[in-house]
């Protein structure tokens, strides 16, 4: 009898045939991806070629060579990339209309705000974890354009990013924000000289490495009129340009703050060249959040307001 093909009609087998395959390229290969799958090599073989057959196609090369995706592998994950995030909608809608919080909730940064102090992420997962216990949080880090896009396409549910030109596809929550600072590494020529000794043009002459995407990094490089001789995706990236000592660079001064310590990096006319980036969470505006989206940002943001009142009182109090 001839075997029907997947592509006329999929079914929960086939579903997790595509989970597993999408784990085993996400892991690099069968050896890799037996912890995550919790199954062994052989089983995971045995699940991979059953989807070839299914297909009718060839999807990856494994053996003592290692692991590689064929070109027709590279396209069917890419398929199943969307059809498993559909799937994933699929069961959050019944969800929301059953009334129960369960499923999964995508969300994305970019910034490094597990050493922040202005950022209360942690505690307000906490908060929602308790709230919502049969959830799946699904956490990453991404350059601020993929987040943008992937909310927009619904790839993600919630992305914290800098308020920068904003998206009319998207809606922003106001949360934290971080101070940027200006910073040589150890073996700069700068770093052992004082501010009296250069001016704001001087440093125009210096290599200067700063994020690649549109950002505040972006915008006040090019005003202050610095020559971008570097760009990277991401603030560690930039802090290890930095520590090289051959570029200046924006750091914001939490993720700076061990390399200072340690002797290894210095901020440069700190007085004269800061600045200060605010984030936000966002979401698409259409088709309105999920239930489980929206608890997570009325969590995040509730965490937020609590803390800058604290902060707020603090303050108040010192004054007096």
């Amino acid at each position: 009898m001839k075997h029907k093909s997947l592509a006329t009609r999929i079914g929960d087998t086939d579903i997790r045939l595509l989970r597993i395959f999408k784990t085993v390229v996400e892991s690099g290969g069968l050896s890799a991806a037996e912890i995550e799958l919790n199954i062994g090599k052989s089983t995971i073989s045995k699940h991979i070629s059953d989807l070839e057959l299914r297909l009718d196609l060839k999807l990856c090369n494994r053996g003592p060579s290692g692991f590689s995706l064929t070109e027709d592998g590279g396209k069917v994950l890419r398929a199943a990339e969307d059809l498993l995030i559909s799937v994933s909608h699929f069961r959050t809608e019944v969800n929301e209309i059953k009334q129960q919080m369960a499923g999964t909730i995508r969300v994305a940064l970019f910034d490094q705000c597990a050493s922040n102090p202005e950022s209360h992420l942690a505690r307000a997962i906490h908060k929602f974890n308790e709230a919502a216990p049969a959830v799946q949080i699904e956490l990453s880090l991404e350059p601020p354009n993929v987040i943008e896009t992937m909310v927009i396409s619904g790839h993600l549910d919630v992305g914290i990013i800098a308020l920068h030109r904003p998206s009319a596809s998207l809606q922003y929550a106001p949360l934290y924000g971080e101070n940027m600072f200006l910073y040589c590494g150890k073996e700069h020529p700068l770093f052992d000289a004082s501010g009296s000794e250069f001016g704001k043009g001087a440093l125009r002459r210096f290599n200067y490495a700063g994020l690649s995407v549109n950002s505040p990094n972006l915008i006040v490089g090019q005003q202050l009129g610095f020559r971008r001789a570097a760009k990277v995706q991401s603030e560690q990236a930039l802090a290890i340009l930095i520590l090289s000592g051959r570029y200046l660079g924006f750091l914001p001064d939490h993720l700076a703050q061990e390399f200072v310590d340690g002797g290894v990096m210095k901020r440069v006319l700190p007085d004269e060249i800061r600045y200060r980036t605010r984030f936000a969470a966002a979401t698409r505006k259409q088709p309105a959040p999920t239930r489980v989206s929206k608890l997570f940002l009325d969590v995040l943001m509730q965490e937020h307001s609590v803390n800058r009142e604290g902060e707020v009182k603090r303050v108040s109090t010192a004054k007096r």
